[in-house]
């Protein structure tokens, strides 16, 4: 049997680790950022400024996640226990900021159907002054993690939560614009729902990927005809049999296979040549294969 370890595991890993000062700033701006908006938003009445403070809450778990992720993917098992790591630590952070987004976008909902009909009083200039520093403070945690961001797949989820923070703050802006010029507090209402279902939206795509990961479906943009066929035309490999891939963390795809060879062909040539190929064509760095010039009794026996 021939095991492929692939040493790409560490990989993002070491590419996340190298902005961990960078992730950690961030982490600091926008969980301190949360604490202002949460009591402006308490003290002004303004149901944007809480739906966006709920919305920046899930954005620190995920922030902290990052931040964590970084130093787990590089810390080795001293359990014996985790034979793949603790990778997955990132995807059950993800879970549970999926289940904070989606209580965040509820209580909106609720929050705003209880004040249809009702007399609210909204500080705009609260709104104005928060929303703007909010605006600031997502737009430095960008240029913090954009280089990053390119380079590890940790560090561009982290992005994407404060690009998403930024455009939660310019929702907050407009909102107190119209109020302080209509003198209608229902489109800080209206603004608040809108800042909430984009919550849920997101929260239903991220718990999408969780539980395909979770489930472990085939990499998003794998072709699995695609993969048999590429290790079908390596020179000795007759056939391909027990296929089976799936994600173990972000960006780390792993594989197992049966590899069928012809009778002159060279076990350990073949192996290189899978290995090297599923890593630079289909992005799996971790492959364990078996050679055998015939599917034994057991592999005709699995149905899975």
């Amino acid at each position: 049997m021939g095991h492929g370890h692939g040493h790409g595991h560490g990989a993002a890993g070491h590419a996340g680790g190298r902005y961990r000062s960078r992730l950690a700033l961030t982490f600091v701006l926008v969980a301190g950022y949360l604490v202002v908006e949460l009591v402006a938003g308490v003290w002004s009445g303004s149901l944007a400024l809480l739906s966006d403070a709920g919305h920046m809450s899930a954005d620190v778990v995920a922030l902290g996640a990052a931040l964590l992720a970084t130093r787990i993917a590089a810390r080795p098992d001293t359990t014996g226990r985790r034979t793949y790591g603790s990778y997955r630590a990132e995807v059950f952070a993800s879970g549970l900021t999926v289940l904070i987004m989606l209580g965040v976008a509820a209580y909106v909902v609720v929050e705003a159907i209880g004040r249809i009909g009702a007399e609210t009083e909204v500080r705009t200039g609260a709104m104005l002054v928060v929303g703007a520093v909010g605006l600031v403070v997502n737009v430095v945690s960008m240029l913090l993690l954009r280089a990053g961001a390119a380079e590890s797949l940790n560090v561009k989820g982290a992005y994407f939560e404060v690009v998403a923070d930024a455009a939660g703050s310019v929702g907050v802006i407009v909102a107190g614009v119209i109020v302080a010029l209509t003198g209608e507090p229902l489109w800080d209402t209206g603004v608040a729902v809108a800042i909430g279902l984009f919550v849920a939206v997101r929260a239903v795509v991220l718990g999408r990927e969780v539980l395909a990961v979770l489930g472990q479906e085939i990499p998003d943009g794998l072709q699995m005809d695609a993969v048999v066929a590429d290790l079908t035309s390596i020179p000795g490999v007759e056939d391909v049999h027990d296929l089976h891939v799936w994600t173990l963390t972000s960006g780390m795809n792993v594989a197992t296979a049966h590899l069928e060879l012809a009778e002159d062909a060279d076990s350990q040539d073949v192996l290189a040549r899978a290995q090297r190929m599923l890593a630079t064509e289909h992005r799996i760095e971790h492959a364990t294969l078996q050679t055998e010039t015939a599917p034994t009794p057991q592999c005709l026996e699995v149905t899975w």
